[in-house]
């Protein structure tokens, strides 16, 4: 059986239940940037789990803007949406819609990202350990020497739940003096270009001192490379997650050591069951697979996290097996690869 209709066995069961008063229903989902790879899996993952459920799909991309994406869920909700998935831009800004929102007696699904309010539903991987999957691939690769920590967006929560989880396979190592942390950055709004202007000037700082990279997603991990690769580094391990296509072929490339597969279409097709459901007049806490959860600023939510994992070039195949990518796209330009690519 593929991995996705492993994690969505449950959300199948879900949809089965609600479909009868689903009809009708219009969710709504406010996209923080729609030009991540990404994204567009989550959506069509999404709109399955609505079309299955006989319910109507309507969004919003904010363009890295908080702004526009606070302008963008009040439009949704005067157009008459009966839930809304916000994948949030910032996790402080976004309080008012989510205000606005309750006000409507609009349930709310946090998709992804930590939105700070209990009214909001939590739906993520568990993003600590992808932090620590990353840490672990890196340092079996280099156990020693010294690391630059590329993380994601200030404003994304994800990246300080990334980070640190990273910390807690490193700082072992850090403590016994077998490696030195040289320099880390944010990327802004977790644009590769951002990433690769933070790793070049790092390396022009540290005069290409570096032995490994600790970067928190596949798109950050992309500049990091292109980085590396003008200075004719490219090869030493690189971290990175979601699975992207162009990461997934580094990986067979030997340029990234790993991107922690989080699939989002199992994420995708959850969030419409769930949206679908606290539409219907489900409680949070009714939710399959849910759990109260204490955030690190002290708020009680209700959540639910699905598992990622790590794919290095030891385990390439689960990707292809899974329908996540093709063998051509995976080993496009690869030569005595790892398997599946030789």
């Amino acid at each position: 059986m593929k991995l996705f209709a492993v994690a969505t066995a449950a959300a199948f069961t879900l949809a089965m239940s609600t479909s009868a008063f689903a009809q009708g229903l219009t969710v709504g989902v406010s996209w923080s940037n729609f030009q991540e790879e990404r994204w567009k899996t989550d959506e069509a993952a999404i709109i399955a789990a609505l079309d299955a459920a006989g319910a109507s799909y309507l969004s919003a991309d904010a363009q890295s803007s908080s702004s526009k994406q606070l302008s963008d869920v009040e439009s949704l909700i005067a157009q008459g949406v009966d839930v809304l998935i916000i994948l949030a831009q910032d996790a402080q800004a976004i309080g008012p819609a989510v205000q606005a929102a309750a006000d409507e007696g609009i349930p709310v699904v946090g998709y992804d990202r930590l939105i700070e309010d209990p009214r909001a539903f939590y739906l993520t991987f568990d993003n600590v350990e992808v932090g620590r999957m990353q840490a672990r691939a890196v340092f079996a690769a280099q156990p020693t020497g010294r690391y630059v920590m590329i993380k994601g967006s200030p404003t994304d929560p994800n990246a300080d739940f990334l980070r640190a989880g990273q910390q807690e396979i490193l700082q072992a190592a850090i403590d016994a003096g077998d490696i030195t942390i040289v320099a880390e950055a944010y990327t802004d709004a977790w644009l590769p270009a951002n990433a690769q202007r933070n790793m070049e000037q790092i390396l022009t700082a540290q005069d290409n001192g570096v032995d490994a990279v600790v970067a928190s997603n596949d798109g950050t991990a992309g500049g990091v490379v292109a980085a590396l690769t003008a200075q004719g580094m490219d090869g030493i391990p690189v971290s990175g997650q979601d699975g992207d296509h162009a990461a997934l072929n580094r990986v067979a490339n030997g340029t990234q050591t790993v991107s922690v597969w989080k699939d989002s279409r199992a994420l995708g097709y959850a969030a419409g069951e769930i949206a679908v459901a606290l539409a219907g007049g489900a409680a949070m806490a009714d939710i399959d697979n849910a759990a109260s959860w204490t955030s690190p600023a002290g708020t009680e939510l209700t959540a639910y996290f699905l598992a990622p994992i790590p794919v290095t070039a030891d385990n390439l195949s689960v990707v292809v097996d899974a329908g996540w990518i093709t063998l051509e796209a995976l080993c496009q330009g690869v030569s005595n690869g790892p398997a599946p690519c030789n």
